[in-house]
């Protein structure tokens, strides 16, 4: 599963785009000098997320949507198109 796709599945999951949990995630007060447990904590209790799904927003929570470039087009399972992640919603997302 590409990086995009554990954003758009969690997005499915929960109802609401990355970009809308990176606000709330604020709002609680985490940012990038968060650790993860805390984070995933959160999102195990109020979201049901499991632990890989939860790292995928972690990820966008704490460093951005930027990815290594070393996952673009690497032709493997965790490949995804671009090193920029889209936030924004998936029906949104101008890469399909």
């Amino acid at each position: 599963m590409s990086f995009q796709a554990y954003l758009d599945a969690v997005e499915t999951k929960t109802g609401l785009t990355p970009r809308q949990l990176i606000d709330l995630a604020h709002d609680k007060g985490f940012d990038e000098t968060t650790k993860a447990t805390p984070i995933v904590e959160w999102l195990a209790a109020d979201y049901g997320l499991g632990r890989g799904h939860a790292m995928a927003i972690v990820h966008v929570i704490t460093k951005g949507p930027q990815i290594s470039d070393k996952h673009v087009d690497s032709g493997g399972t965790h490949s995804d198109p671009s090193n920029t992640l889209w936030l924004d919603g998936k029906a949104s997302n101008p890469a399909g």
